[in-house]
């Protein structure tokens, strides 16, 4: 990156954390919507601010969904629907609503608990740019909230050969802890995963911004202003493919259970929301 860059990609952070500082809030209620102003350099290229009315659908034009209860891989332990009960607009934000109801969607696999998970694949996809959403993550053991993105060739590819970046994500028996981490063909576990934990404080006490910064051969994975994890082609373990050279598409969910994260338990409570109040790409022109 030169120097001229890394001047303007600064002035941008900072203007981001003193608006987060400013307009940052807690709770369930409603966000106000953040707008960095116009950097030289990062030119918007997508977005959704889910501006439509309180209880209106996400927009069709910019979001489809995963639908079903069979465990997405992970052992996971929700029905992901696409009802409004599960994903609605409210407030400014994209609420995705997790809930602890008998559910049998029609895969016919009954779930204890539904979830929403939200994609652009078909309707949009990009090569390197600027990635972000602001978030405010749901919280208890259990809950495995994500914005991540998978190569654009995932249906005909399959994973782990499209590749996948790892925004944002949490699992609630770690609730101070983010993860940015990048999968693909040689490296689809832990090699490549690092955490930051907040020195005070839960992720879940307030909007954070997630953001990856993709360039050739470089991807840098941020909290708010601070960038905690960087992958490039050397940091991959021998047999390991550098996939990350084709257009990705966007996800948004919140997972229940999983190897990972556990199953929820007696302290944890339901319903639990995940606030996005903008998702925005952009990509840089010198």
């Amino acid at each position: 990156m030169t120097e001229t860059r890394m001047g303007l990609l600064l002035s941008l952070l900072a203007a981001m954390a003193l608006l987060l500082g400013c307009g940052g809030g807690g709770g369930g209620g409603s966000a106000p919507v953040v707008t960095p102003p116009p950097t030289p350099g990062w030119v918007l290229t997508w977005s959704d601010e889910f501006d439509g009315p309180d209880g209106s659908l996400p927009d069709p034009a910019k979001w489809t969904y995963d639908i079903g209860g069979n465990g997405w891989g992970n052992a996971e332990l929700e029905s992901y629907t696409s009802r409004p009960q599960n994903a609605v607009i409210q407030g400014g934000n994209l609420v995705i609503t997790t809930l602890q109801e008998d559910y049998t969607g029609a895969d016919g696999i009954a779930c204890a608990y539904t979830s929403a998970r939200l994609k652009t694949l078909g309707l949009f996809s990009q090569t390197y740019g600027r990635f972000e959403a602001r978030i405010q993550i749901p919280r208890g053991q259990g809950m495995w909230p994500a914005f991540w993105m998978l190569g654009a060739d995932f249906p005909s590819a399959g994973w782990p050969q499209c590749g996948e970046i790892d925004i944002m994500e949490n699992i609630g028996r770690q609730p101070a802890t983010v993860y940015g981490s990048v999968h693909g063909p040689g490296f689809i576990g832990a090699s490549l995963s690092t955490s930051y934990a907040l020195p005070s404080g839960d992720l879940a006490d307030g909007f954070h911004v997630y953001a990856v910064e993709w360039e050739p051969s470089q991807i840098v994975i941020y909290l708010d202003s601070l960038p905690y994890a960087t992958y490039t082609p050397a940091s991959l373990p021998a047999g390991g493919q550098w996939v990350f050279d084709l257009p990705f598409f966007l996800i948004l969910n919140n997972a229940v259970g999983g190897g990972w994260s556990g199953a929820p338990d007696g302290t944890t409570v339901f319903p639990q929301t995940m606030l996005v109040d903008y998702v925005r790409v952009y990509e840089w022109q010198s």
